[in-house]
């Protein structure tokens, strides 16, 4: 959700910041005596950001030094140190500062807040909220001169090295802002990444993908690392590159899929199109499936034999798969003695 917002400044002051902190501190500790579904919605948290809004408004209606980023910054850690669990940073776009402020894991409340100049005065423009942690790096000016920045939302870890991650190109609009590009829209289906980095003005991002074979948690499984660069013309993120970790895995796992399915229909001749052996092929039980369990490859780069788990006839059973050309062929199988 994207608001646009604006806050006047106060007059600075001696006794802003301690005011200010000390009442940080007073409705931390009051967060953390809530009830959980209390403490973590964003109502909670709304005051915490008025408080952050004013400090850096006040200062930024100062001028000078006391409008650097690095000396907001300075400010924001001592909110930080004033409870823990607040991550809180800022960074200069051009005539902008923007800030990536986490104050909890709960949806909704985590934010991206633009500052900058709204009628000659310092005001918050907009704020952004998503789910996650927000991330912003600063990007050179838009086609056109206006300042913008990447915001990215990194979710909770799976467990197995990546985590939901949503990136977005945002752009002064006006007095406020907007998203000029979302990985939302060019990932549909969302996007689960083990790494993302911007640098040299080139995002890469590296995902897992989905597809029949695929166990949650394994090792050398096919992922996909797209490679985008600003566009001259629009300036939006265009594709300049893709490339796949472990193809090899999916290209496995869809001759074991056809395998399997050759075996449920009892067609014989595609069995034996990836069963050259005979005798192999008489000794397969009549009834096998696959078992959600990893694959074993010989070189997890580029393998030449991969064991795959299966059930046959109701017990265990390792199948050999060996690479021949560009295709698979099963050269052995076995029932797993327990």
């Amino acid at each position: 959700m994207l608001v646009l917002a604006a806050l006047a400044p106060r007059t600075p002051g001696v006794a802003g910041q301690p005011d200010r902190l000390d009442r940080f501190r007073q409705l931390a500790l009051a967060r953390d005596g809530l009830r959980q579904v209390d403490a973590e919605s964003p109502d909670a948290y709304r005051e915490m950001y008025a408080l952050l809004d004013e400090e850096i408004v006040e200062s930024l209606a100062s001028g000078g030094v006391f409008a650097s980023p690095g000396f907001l910054q300075e400010r924001l850690d001592g909110f930080s140190e004033a409870w823990g669990a607040a991550a809180l940073g800022v960074v200069g776009v051009g005539r902008l500062v923007v800030g990536a402020f986490q104050l909890s894991d709960a949806p909704g409340v985590n934010t991206v807040r633009v500052y900058g100049r709204l009628g000659g005065e310092a005001a918050l423009l907009a704020t952004v909220h998503r789910e996650g942690r927000p991330v912003v790096l600063p990007l050179p000016p838009a086609p056109g001169g206006a300042p913008q920045f990447l915001a990215a939302w990194e979710g909770g870890a799976s467990g197995w090295g990546t985590r939901a991650l949503r990136i977005e190109l945002v752009r002064q609009d006006g007095d406020g802002v907007r998203t000029a590009w979302s990985t939302a829209e060019q990932y549909p289906e969302g996007l689960l990444a083990r790494s993302w980095a911007l640098r040299g003005g080139a995002l890469r991002v590296r995902y897992e993908l989905r597809y029949p074979g695929w166990t949650p948690g394994c090792a050398a499984q096919t992922e996909r690392e797209d490679v985008w660069r600003l566009a001259p013309v629009g300036g939006a993120f265009a594709r300049v590159g893709r490339v796949q970790h472990h193809a090899w895995h999916r290209e496995l796992r869809a001759v074991v899929a056809r395998f399997l399915d050759a075996v449920a229909a009892g067609d014989g001749k595609a069995v034996a199109a990836l069963v050259p052996d005979p005798a192999l092929r008489r000794r397969l039980p009549a009834r096998l499936a696959a078992e959600p369990a990893c694959d074993a490859p010989d070189d997890a780069t580029r393998p030449r034999t991969v064991s795959v788990a299966a059930t046959g006839d109701g017990a265990p059973w390792e199948l050999t798969w060996e690479r021949a050309g560009t295709t698979w062929r099963l050269t052995a199988a076995s029932r797993v003695l327990q």
